[in-house]
């Protein structure tokens, strides 16, 4: 058992590594993707809330979950709204006719509107939601994970493309900063009038000068540090580790697609995918011989990251081996109308993913708006 002393230390505030938070973010989503279950997908929703709530900071990045949470609402709208637009009407139950548009004879198998069908707006539904839950899960690792930690933890061969990742990653938290900023002005300038048009075009305006003057310093200052060498590799070295990553990446993605979808045939997941795996570390390994980059300071694995990261995977591991004995409960059938039902195994499996908002520590010391660095703590000055 942990000792008492051990126990106070495990819990001081500090800040876990970004990638056990990332690691349990997509530890959801794949359990995410794994069902169509409503209240499954809803709960998921429910943990990722909670633990966004309970273990985010005030940094810059953090700000943009809500973002995310109003493009899942898109998603689910968007997905119903296609089914009655492009028609509806695979199943039984009609509960809405619609004026059909005729289409030419070149778009045959086309419909425009016409008769809606309660199983086909619940399809539209379940794959909404799906793909929003899945899509704020990885909210959640933009809301919980430092970026430039995450930069920062990456190995040596992918730290050029690292950085493209990490700045990718990082537009909308960048975005829902600069949106607060704008607004916070605005209200301080006393330019809440003149229609929502105008505010609209006094907010957006100033956002997208903000973030390409963000762009042009970012760039400035990479190209300063060197970014994008080739040094004195040979061209034949470079086209030999680039090849190695590349096929052993899109080995990677075949078996990750064939696993997380049961209708592509066995031997395209497990084999493929750990042959790609084996093929894209060798590359690794050779593109890290050529880069050479010191780390101040280099994060380390805790035992709180461990539990963090052990969460997320033990959820996806739980909807995985649920999806083989009892699919049903997690894919409810749309030929058949009737409330979806729920199990025990699955439902307990999800909830294993709330445990970081009890087992990690909570976050670090505040952080500036400015540059995601820690504010110093105040100094007593002598009398």
């Amino acid at each position: 058992m942990m000792r008492r002393g051990a126990l106070t230390t495990y819990f001081l505030p500090r800040d876990l590594h970004p990638l056990a938070w990332w690691t349990w973010t997509l530890g959801l989503a794949v359990a995410a993707s794994r069902t169509t279950n409503p209240w499954l997908l809803l709960t998921i929703l429910a943990v990722v809330c909670h633990v966004v709530v309970a273990r985010r900071s005030d940094a810059p990045w953090a700000l943009a979950f809500r973002v995310y949470l109003y493009l899942g609402a898109v998603i689910v709208l968007l997905r119903v709204a296609f089914r009655l637009v492009f028609g509806g009407a695979e199943g039984a139950t009609i509960i809405l006719r619609l004026p059909e548009i005729p289409l030419p004879a070149w778009a045959a198998g086309i419909r425009l509107f016409g008769a809606v069908s309660a199983e086909s707006l619940l399809g539209g539904f379940y794959d909404g939601l799906r793909l929003a839950t899945m899509v704020i899960c990885l909210g959640a690792g933009n809301a919980l994970a430092n970026p430039k930690r995450l930069l920062k933890a990456m190995p040596p061969a992918l730290y050029e493309i690292g950085t493209a990742v990490t700045v990718a990653l990082s537009v909308f938290p960048q975005l829902a900063e600069s949106v607060l900023r704008v607004r916070r002005a605005r209200k301080l300038r006393g330019g809440g009038g003149g229609g929502r048009v105008r505010a609209v075009r006094t907010i957006i305006i100033p956002v997208l000068e903000d973030a390409l003057d963000r762009s042009l310093q970012l760039a400035a200052s990479m190209d300063a540090r060197g970014y994008g060498r080739a040094g004195t590799v040979q061209a034949r070295a470079r086209f030999v580790t680039g090849l190695l990553m590349i096929v052993g990446l899109i080995g990677v993605c075949v078996g990750i697609y064939a696993t997380l979808d049961g209708s592509t045939p066995r031997f395209l997941a497990a084999p493929v995918l750990f042959s790609g795996l084996a093929v894209a570390l060798v590359g690794f390994r050779f593109a890290g011989r050529r880069v050479h980059r010191t780390r101040y300071r280099p994060d380390r694995w805790h035992l709180a990251e461990l539990v963090v990261a052990a969460s997320g995977v033990a959820v996806a591991v739980a909807l995985f081996a649920t999806s083989s004995v009892d699919p049903t409960n997690l894919n409810p059938s749309l030929t058949n109308l009737s409330w979806p039902l729920l199990s025990w195994p699955p439902l307990c499996g999800v909830l294993l993913g709330v445990l970081p908002a009890f087992l990690s520590p909570p976050p670090g010391t505040p952080f500036t708006a400015a540059d995601g660095v820690p504010e110093p703590a105040a100094e007593k000055v002598p009398a």
